[in-house]
């Protein structure tokens, strides 16, 4: 017998609602590594993404005051056509179905690449002072995850007292390193598959509720070292490097070198990458999706690069 979906009956009625009273036809499209759900529909001709945020899981208001801090700075987020934060339901702009990852080839990377960095520059000018702060619990609270979800659940390692000891004082220097940095509107998953391409104003900017004011170089070394695809070093560092004269440019700031500025975007992939880890590793083990797992191996590797470079 088929379990009626109670949440998709009330959006379905909600919607018919918002639309006078027209007959409404919602198909999947897609879900992420939360509680959330996306529907798409059509009304008068034109496509729409609808979110499904359970209230007792998922919090919409985050979403809804960022989404408005992003677009009156002017950067290309789904408009939110109508909210009902009770229930957990959001009327979207839809940007289609076509992501960076799936369009992502070494013959459009740096055009792509460069309209991304584009837009990156532009959320970081968006006000933050109101946002959660990047701290330095919730940096290490991310690393530890490392621990308790990669290496003790998914790999069964125990670190020994003097094994924890070592881990914890990596943990503080990528922490002092992402503290020592200027801080700026971080998106906190910028990478490809939350980048979707768009005939104008190319990226539409999706899955931003999480934002935080933190690092300058998190968002970039998000992009640039993917989870999700990979590119060669010196390009990558090209790419960071030209990001940083464009963030530098017209401002008052004290020039930046190479190989600080480098020094920060290395070991703030590596504080992001652990947390991947873990994370990859709780949604398959806690919340039952495995998937995810298929991206350990690359997340690894920029572990294995970087450590290989930095060995403090």
């Amino acid at each position: 017998m088929a379990t009626v979906d109670l949440r998709k009956s009330s959006l379905e009625q909600w919607l018919t609602q918002q639309w006078g009273g027209t007959t409404v036809d919602i198909h999947p499209a897609s879900a992420d590594a939360s509680f959330r759900r996306y529907f798409r529909a059509s009304h008068q001709g034109v496509s729409y993404i609808l979110m499904d945020a359970p209230p007792e899981q998922e919090d919409c208001k985050p979403f809804v005051s960022i989404s408005r801090l992003l677009e009156t700075n002017g950067v290309h987020v789904p408009h939110i056509h109508a909210q009902d934060l009770t229930q957990g339901f959001l009327i979207l702009d839809d940007f289609g179905t076509t992501d960076y990852l799936s369009t992502l080839n070494p013959h459009n990377a740096e055009m792509l690449y460069a309209e991304a960095q584009t837009a990156l520059q532009k959320i970081q000018s968006t006000p933050a002072d109101k946002l959660p702060h990047y701290n330095e619990a919730l940096l290490r609270s991310e690393m530890q995850l490392f621990d308790t979800w990669f290496l003790q659940q998914h790999l069964g390692i125990q670190l020994t007292p003097l094994q924890q000891q070592q881990l914890e004082q990596s943990f503080q220097v990528l922490t002092q390193s992402a503290l020592q940095q200027p801080r700026a509107f971080v998106h906190r998953d910028y990478h490809s598959r939350n980048l979707m391409l768009t005939p104008s104003r190319n990226p539409g900017i999706i899955d931003y509720q999480d934002a935080v004011l933190g690092p300058l170089t998190y968002d970039l070394v998000s992009l640039l070292r993917d989870c999700y695809i990979a590119w060669p070093m010196e390009q990558v560092e090209r790419w960071a490097l030209a990001f940083r004269d464009q963030w530098i440019e017209g401002k008052d700031l004290s020039p930046v070198s190479d190989q600080q500025f480098l020094y920060w975007f290395d070991l703030m992939g590596l504080q992001r990458h652990l947390k991947v880890l873990g994370i990859f590793s709780r949604l398959n083990y806690r919340d039952g999706k495995p998937g995810y797992l298929a991206d350990l191996p690359q997340t690894f590797s920029y572990i294995m690069d970087v450590s290989a470079r930095h060995p403090e």
